[in-house]
C-alpha cells in the first residue's frame, strides 16, 4: 500500500509540500509519507517541520522516530512569538539528490512562511498536496473547500495544488467512514483527482480492497502516545 503511494508520488516530483487546515492530519500524513518515500526512493529524504502556528502536535515531537529510519529532520525553535524558518530549505529544494518534504502549519496563517520559497515551490519538480478531511466543519461543502484552498494557496503564493483525502473521526474511525468520506469528497470536487487516501494502519487492507485510490497507511507510533 505505502509502496504504491510512494512510487506514484515521486514519479514526477522530488519536493513535496503538505498543507491543509488545522486538524486535517498533515503531521501524521507527512511523517508516514516521508517513511514510505525513504523506503522507495534511493535518495536522502529531508523533512522540514515548518509548523510555527501551535506548540503541540508538531512533527518535531517525533523527530527521533523518523531519524532512526534515515530521514534527515530539520526544524528551528521559535524565538518568543516570532516564527523562524529552518536553515537549508533552498539548498535542499535545489539539490537533485535530495527529496524534500515540507510540513506546513495549519491554514493560511501557517502558509505565509513559505511564500518566500514560491519561486522554487511552483517549479515542475515540486508537488503541493492539500490534505482534506471532509468531516471537518471547514470542509463540509465545495464552497468551504474552495475558499480555504484559495486562502491557503494565496498566502503561500502557490500556483498548483493536488488533493489527498484523510477522512476520519479520530481513533473511532471505521472503514465505512473512510469510504464514505472519499465518496463525499468526490461529490464535492467531481473534477479533482485525489492523489491518495490516508487511513489508520488497521483499516488499510479493507480500504485497499474496496477503494480504487492508492492507500497510505498511518502508523500512529510515529507520534507520541499522549498526542494520539
Amino acid at each position: 500500500m505505502n509502496d504504491s503511494v510512494a512510487k506514484k508520488i515521486i514519479e514526477n516530483a522530488k519536493n513535496f509540500v503538505i498543507i491543509g487546515e488545522a486538524g486535517s492530519g498533515k503531521t501524521e500524513v507527512s511523517l508516514n509519507l516521508a517513511l514510505a518515500i525513504q523506503k522507495n526512493s534511493g535518495k536522502q529524504i529531508h523533512f522540514f517541520d515548518m509548523d510555527q502556528t501551535k506548540p503541540i502536535l508538531r512533527a518535531r515531537d517525533s523527530s527521533e522516530f523518523v531519524s532512526r529510519e534515515g530521514v534527515v529532520f530539520h526544524y528551528q525553535e521559535q524565538f518568543m512569538d516570532a516564527p523562524v524558518v529552518a536553515a537549508g530549505v533552498i539548498e535542499r529544494l535545489r539539490d537533485p539528490e535530495s527529496i524534500v518534504i515540507l510540513d506546513i502549519g495549519g491554514g493560511a496563517y501557517g502558509s505565509h512562511m513559505i511564500g518566500q520559497f514560491a519561486g522554487f515551490l511552483n517549479g515542475a519538480d515540486t508537488k503541493t498536496v492539500y490534505l482534506i478531511n471532509p468531516y471537518r466543519p471547514w470542509s463540509g461543502s465545495r464552497g468551504d473547500i474552495e475558499e480555504t484552498i484559495a486562502r491557503t494557496a494565496g498566502a503561500a503564493h502557490l500556483e498548483k495544488l493536488s488533493v489527498a483525502a484523510n477522512p476520519n473521526y479520530g481513533l473511532s474511525t471505521t472503514a465505512e467512514d473512510v469510504l464514505g468520506g472519499i465518496e463525499k469528497l468526490r461529490e464535492m470536487l467531481p473534477d479533482t483527482e485525489i492523489e491518495f487516501v490516508s487511513v489508520m494502519k488497521e483499516l488499510g487492507d479493507e480500504v485497499s480492497r474496496r477503494c480504487d485510490l492508492p492507500v497510505l497507511t498511518i502508523d500512529l507510533s510515529t507520534i507520541p502516545e499522549w498526542m494520539r
